[in-house]
């Protein structure tokens, strides 16, 4: 999973969303340090914190999206109704905590709100870097 913050001390609540995943989702098996990046997808002034975790869990993907939802909300996270429907959307904005499912074995899904692999990741500095550091600590491991 990939975890970023850019609202409030965003170490903290990076390791509280790492706590969450372990109690909620299972256990956290790695985790990669924790980088600081520009925003991704929009203008801010707030740098984001990211890292990634390892997880294994006895979850379907559809229970570890709504665990993660839940954590986000949980949280502080607010999704942005818009104003041409009353979808719930995921604009780019700042925020407390985001949670990503980038992988998850070899499974691919691909549903309206569900995309398994993440399909931004390889576009992402911030989500590849910590990635690369997990995959190295557990070929090392």
């Amino acid at each position: 999973m990939g975890l970023g913050s850019n609202l409030g001390d965003c170490s903290r609540n990076l390791k509280r969303a790492i706590r969450l995943i372990g109690e909620r989702v299972g256990t956290v098996v790695c985790q990669s340090s924790f980088i600081e990046t520009e925003p991704w997808g929009f203008e801010s002034e707030n740098k984001f914190l990211n890292a990634v975790v390892l997880c294994e869990t006895e979850r379907t993907p559809r229970e570890v999206l709504l665990l993660t939802q839940q954590i986000e909300r949980d949280m502080g996270r607010k999704k942005k109704l818009t104003a041409n429907s009353q979808k719930l959307t995921a604009n780019y904005k700042d925020r407390p905590i985001d949670i990503d499912i980038l992988l998850y074995d070899d499974l691919t899904v691909d549903e309206p709100d569900l995309k398994i692999p993440h399909p931004l990741m390889h576009e992402r500095d911030f989500v590849m870097i910590p990635l690369e550091e997990v995959r190295d600590m557990m070929a090392d491991g």
